[in-house]
């Protein structure tokens, strides 16, 4: 990837904090212009600070993280106009109005007044109803809400949502989602943190693995999942097995605890052991009903990449 397509580049960015823990090790990434970019990673990870490290929240200790070619401490005006943050935390309790709060973070920002933008956020978000509610007197979920108005408000070129959907209902999720696919298809680049993995299966582009301050892994999602996945045969035996047989003991089989399943473990590329297993088991005499197959969801590949970099 050249620096063209890049929006945000990170060289050698570290954080240890007063009391000696590390944040960030090391850290080195470039983001796409108008990718939907994920960053995974146990509570803990450092998925955050490094956020805020981008955002200007943090202070940079050790390294460099530049903006569309604009350094985000020397030129940090510019770099914090092109980013909208929605953090974790639910900041908002005050008696401003949802109109009032969204209109003020665009002024923030030395945008001029636009009731029409104001009034289309509101409605992609579903907060048109509640304009004129103050931010007290709303439930979790619309305050969360109101958090992504204001961080859109000001019309960014980058939106970092850390754990947008953590504890909000289902409604909120398909609405958030579906503003971050018009944001995409408008060319503005979004960075993501979730716990919800299934979420980032299904939008990002590329994904971005941390682990105690370390990037683990950054790869593009689908060849994430099949470089990495693993496919699943279920064989649901007609009648149950004691143990498995000797000849198996080669292939990646375990058997059920109800005896009643062999489990049969492969690499997605390679279709030749089913075949082979299916053979064995006829010559043995052992008779199936059902064959299932699964395939590793990209939460798999993620506990097992972070057990790895454990072990």
């Amino acid at each position: 990837m050249s620096i063209m397509d890049s929006i945000i580049q990170i060289k050698n960015l570290s954080k240890t904090y007063a009391d000696g823990f590390q944040a960030l090790n090391s850290i080195n990434l470039d983001i796409n212009k108008g990718e939907i970019f994920a960053l995974l990673g146990p509570n803990g990870a450092g998925k955050t600070t490094l956020i805020n490290m981008i955002c200007g929240i943090v202070n940079i200790q050790d390294g460099m993280v530049s903006v569309d070619g604009h350094d985000v401490v020397r030129d940090y005006r510019k770099t914090r106009s092109m980013i909208g943050l929605v953090p974790q935390e639910l900041t908002s309790e005050t008696f401003e109005t949802v109109w009032g709060t969204v209109s003020f973070s665009r002024g923030l920002f030395g945008k001029k007044q636009d009731t029409l933008y104001v009034e289309k956020i509101l409605k992609a978000l579903s907060l048109w109803e509640k304009k004129d509610n103050t931010i007290l007197t709303l439930s979790g979920g619309m305050k969360r809400r109101v958090l992504i108005a204001k961080a859109l408000a000001h019309e960014p070129k980058i939106i970092f949502l850390d754990e947008p959907t953590a504890g909000v209902d289902v409604e909120l999720r398909q609405d958030m989602w579906e503003v971050v696919r018009q944001l995409k298809e408008e060319g503005v680049t979004i960075i993501l943190t979730t716990h919800y993995i299934e979420e980032a299966e299904q939008i990002a582009d590329r994904v971005g693995v941390i682990n105690h301050g370390e990037l683990i892994l950054v790869q593009e999602k689908n060849s994430l999942m099949l470089e990495l996945g693993q496919k699943h045969l279920q064989i649901n035996l007609v009648n149950p097995l004691k143990v498995i047989p000797a000849s198996l003991m080669d292939f990646r089989v375990e058997l059920s605890a109800c005896n009643k399943i062999l489990i049969y473990t492969y690499d997605k590329n390679d279709d030749f052991g089913v075949s082979s297993i299916l053979e064995l088991l006829s010559s043995l005499g052992i008779a199936y009903h059902d064959l299932d197959t699964k395939e590793s969801s990209l939460e798999e590949i993620f506990v097992d990449l972070v057990n790895r970099k454990l072990t």
